[in-house]
Parts: structure tokens; C-alpha cells; sequence
């Protein structure tokens, strides 16, 4: 068993499961999405994407691009909760809930790809 493996392959998980965490539930109210998820969920992202900077192989090119675009998305739902709540003083509408769900929503689906290409390349390991 190789640790780094073994780390590479947790943060990758984690950030799926925490975007994941964020995006289920209704898309427009705002109750049932935590603040302090989305946080932990860029966190993370950010995170799996430094560990992702090693890997200088083809399939390593696309773990970095997955988890680049994972990480402005993630990045632009923040941006638009904070902007919403604290500039403009819009609050949490149903439209801008809708808004920054689906920003996550589609750093939900790099992430899925990230998982996807990570499974692949663990199938084609050979002892």
C-alpha cells in the first residue's frame, strides 16, 4: 500500500462527498445548503488540487483540470453567497440559492469525473 496513494485518493473522495453533501436537497431553499459545507467543500477541493500538481503523466493533466474547474466553481458559488448576503444586502432568495447550488452542481460533476478517472486508473494497476 502506498500512503501517498492512499492520501491522493482520500482527498479526492472527501471533496466529492462534501460537494455532494452541499448540493443535495432543494435548489432554492436556502435552509437545507450549509454555509459551513460549501466552506469545507473548497477547502478541500483546494487541497486535492496541490496534491494533484506532482503528476506530470496525461491522466494527470486531467485529475488537475477536473479539480481546476471544481475549484472556481466552488470558488464563484462563495463568491455570489457572500456578495448576495454582505454587498448588495439581497440575502438568500430562492434565486440566488438556485444560482450558487448549481455553481456547486457543476463542480459536483468535475468532481464525479475526477472520481471516475481516479477508479480507472486504480482498474489498470498491475501488481
Amino acid at each position: 500500500m502506498n500512503l501517498e496513494k492512499v492520501i491522493f485518493a482520500f482527498f479526492i473522495l472527501l471533496a466529492f462527498t462534501l460537494n455532494f453533501g452541499f448540493f443535495i436537497g432543494d435548489i432554492d431553499v436556502p435552509h437545507q445548503h450549509d454555509v459551513y459545507e460549501l466552506f469545507a467543500a473548497v477547502v478541500v477541493n483546494l487541497i486535492a488540487t496541490v496534491l494533484k500538481f506532482g503528476d506530470r503523466t496525461q491522466l494527470g493533466a486531467l485529475h488537475l483540470a477536473t479539480s481546476l474547474v471544481a475549484d472556481l466553481q466552488l470558488l464563484a458559488a462563495a463568491f455570489v453567497w457572500g456578495y448576495c448576503l454582505y454587498v448588495t444586502g439581497v440575502g438568500m432568495t430562492p434565486g440566488v440559492t438556485s444560482s450558487i447550488v448549481s455553481l456547486s452542481g457543476g463542480a459536483l460533476m468535475a468532481n464525479l469525473v475526477s472520481v471516475v478517472l481516479l477508479i480507472g486508473e486504480t482498474l489498470q494497476m498491475r501488481r
